[in-house]
């Protein structure tokens, strides 16, 4: 076994491999960049070296001959299942803790795999599986197919690219922008095309492969619940498997590893209809994936739990599994959400900040942010991982709904309370899952409880200056009378037309307030060391608050509210109401400006393109008139509600 372990990635994965790294006895090497000095994956490790980029191959390699480190560990993302990469490290003399290189070339483009598994008799979606197809060529394919069909690149994952197209009419768009975020992200336009499954199950077969022979797999993984191709809920085992779908599945998964000479752990995809009665092979990605924790919580090797990173670095070592098929079980329910830095109710569009409040709960939870951590545009938006396991499935959902409501992320606008909503939902309850089902829910609306607008006036009560004199209340003060109660309008932070009209009076520890034009009710507040908790309608409740740029953020049984004072918004306000701004909706960079100041624009016109996490978000004109101002600039970022066009009616 090698005694030193450098860790190629960063946030949760990378804290994760570094505790399992020290649970070995071995020695864990960091990598950072200069925005993730102060991580918390720099503190897990033995040792940090700085480094430019996480794709910088070459400044990874250096760092690991510094450090001293005699194996390499890729995590997912970043360069995890570049080949060229793997061979750099073994080049270096070090060993690479993930398949062969060839291995990662054959599973790692779309069409190639498809060539590699069809002779082993792994089921296939119809649809093409040839090489450098013209835009005409796919057309012509997709016809034949028939329609609905589902466009991806033949390399990378993660949903970056992938297009559903219903209709021969927007088959050529489609073809275009799959083309060109599949360049952007991946460095190669190649599209492959299949036929889209109606309804489709997104089922997974996690697979191990040691040096000698040995091949086996832990059971599924059910990911259907997806965002823009982007899994958000996964558990195991799956809530439609039974017993002879399981190992009809896992015996495909073994093949499809067997027929490229995998070695380590690994992850074949599979799409299923609604009763998973058929399943077709999608890809196999040759790494860990991010929702493997759900796979250690059931799995049981004659009994005993599993580490997939454990497993790992014993085949990399050249250890065998020391085990067969007939040595694994499962053993109850596991479920994983992940929480992101994104607001549901502006479309799920990245956010960022500085965390100032952050509490986890009482269950497995694999993070990558602490308070202080600054939230930028720069990486993939998830903070953490939350796991939660049961019995069975409904109290394996019943143990997470309840982590979540006692989750606090305060100072980034996060999708928890949104993950607590779809959760409890009845389809997903009931295991009625599809990879549509999210795109189908309403879109949440910000809604602020009358109790939270109460409590953070109460906030702001508490935090006036102690004592008599009358010119130190916010009140005021009025001779011969009542002293003025103290008056807020609150705004959520990012909503134009909502506001709230609080008065209290009184002192927070027996008060009266007023909620616009409603009656005058009596509440209690009293601080604690990081919240308040108040009595309101015979109901107390506790907060978590904190307040940072003049915005008080305030949470409570998973959900997270921003609010600041009306007159801090005024001038943005004003500015906004005088034309057709365009603002950022969400922190990334400017990858097109497609108008010139002083031009004439129609209303709907492409303006600016936006780029966050990998995905376009295209801005267009609010009204016709005339761009009169233009700060945006191709390549620069930007941060969320940065200006970037103003259009002016004319006259």
């Amino acid at each position: 076994m090698f005694a030193s372990v450098l860790i190629a990635n960063r946030g949760e994965i990378a804290v994760r491999i570094a505790a399992t790294v020290r649970a070995r006895g071995l020695r864990s090497v960091a990598v950072y960049t200069d925005a993730d000095a102060g991580s918390p994956h720099v503190d897990a490790s033995d040792v940090a070296v700085r480094i430019p980029d996480y794709l910088d191959g070459a400044a990874i390699v250096e760092a690991g001959r510094r450090a001293g480190a005699q194996a390499v560990h890729p995590g997912y993302g970043f360069l995890a299942e570049n080949a060229a990469f793997a061979r750099a490290v073994a080049d270096a003399g070090l060993t690479w803790i993930g398949p062969p290189p060839e291995a990662i070339d054959m599973m790692g483009d779309k069409i190639s795999a498809k060539a590699t598994v069809e002779p082993a008799g792994v089921p296939l979606v119809p649809g093409s599986s040839a090489k450098g197809l013209t835009d005409t060529e796919l057309a012509d394919v997709a016809r034949t197919t028939g329609f609905p069909v589902l466009l991806k690149p033949s390399a990378g994952g993660g949903g970056k690219g992938m297009h559903v197209v219903e209709r021969d009419e927007d088959l050529a768009d489609a073809i275009a922008a799959a083309r060109r975020e599949a360049r952007g992200s991946f460095g190669d336009d190649t599209l492959l095309l299949e036929r889209y499954v109606t309804n489709p199950r997104h089922v997974e077969i996690q697979v191990l492969a040691d040096t000698h022979g040995t091949v086996v797999h832990l059971g599924e993984r059910e990911c259907s619940l997806q965002r823009r191709h982007q899994k958000v809920v996964e558990e195991a085992p799956s809530a439609v498997l039974d017993e002879k779908q399981r190992d009809a599945m896992g015996r495909a998964a073994v093949d499809a590893a067997a027929a490229c000479g995998y070695v380590g752990a690994g992850t074949v995809e599979f799409v299923t209809n609604a009763d998973a009665s058929e399943f077709f092979f999608l890809e196999m990605n040759t790494r860990l994936q991010v929702e493997h924790p759900v796979t250690e919580e059931v799995v049981r090797v004659r009994g005993e739990r599993i580490d997939l990173v454990a497993e790992q670095l014993r085949i990399a070592a050249g250890e065998p599994l020391g085990y067969d098929q007939e040595d694994v079980t499962l053993e109850g329910h596991a479920v994983e959400v992940r929480l992101y830095a994104e607001d549901p109710s502006r479309g799920f569009l990245p956010t960022g900040g500085r965390i100032v409040g952050l509490d986890w709960p009482d269950t497995r939870v694999d993070a990558g942010v602490r308070v202080g951590s600054v939230v930028g545009s720069a990486y993939d938006p998830m903070l953490a991982k939350i796991i939660a396991r049961g019995a069975d499935r409904t109290e394996a959902l019943d143990r997470l709904d309840e982590a979540l409501a006692r989750t606090t992320v305060l100072g980034v606008t996060t999708n928890l309370a949104w993950l607590r909503t779809l959760i409890t939902h009845d389809d997903v309850r009931a295991g009625r899952l599809d990879t549509g089902l999210i795109a189908r829910l309403p879109v949440p609306e910000v809604q602020v409880p009358d109790d939270v607008v109460v409590a953070a006036a109460v906030a702001g009560l508490l935090r006036l200056p102690e004592g008599d004199d009358p010119f130190e209340s916010l009140g005021g003060w009025r001779i011969g009378g009542e002293p003025a109660p103290a008056r807020w309008t609150l705004v959520p932070v990012g909503e134009k037309d909502t506001a709230f009209d609080v008065a209290l009076r009184g002192r927070a520890d027996a008060a009266t307030v007023t909620v616009g034009d409603g009656p005058a009710r009596p509440v209690v507040g009293t601080s604690t060391g990081d919240g308040l908790v108040t009595t309101l309608d015979g109901v107390t409740r506790r907060y978590r608050t904190a307040v940072t740029d003049g915005v008080l953020w305030i949470a409570r049984d998973g959900g997270t509210w921003a609010l600041r004072e009306q007159e801090r918004l005024q001038a943005a306000r004003s500015t906004q109401a005088s034309g057709g701004a365009v603002t950022s909706p969400m922190p990334g960079t400017v990858t097109v400006v497609e108008v010139d100041l002083h031009q004439q624009v129609e209303a709907g016109q492409r303006l600016v393109v936006v780029e966050a996490m990998k995905m376009e978000h295209v801005l267009t004109a609010p009204i016709a008139g005339t761009v009169t101002e233009l700060p945006a600039k191709s390549g620069a970022t930007v941060a969320l509600d940065a200006p970037l066009v103003t259009v002016t009616p004319q006259e």
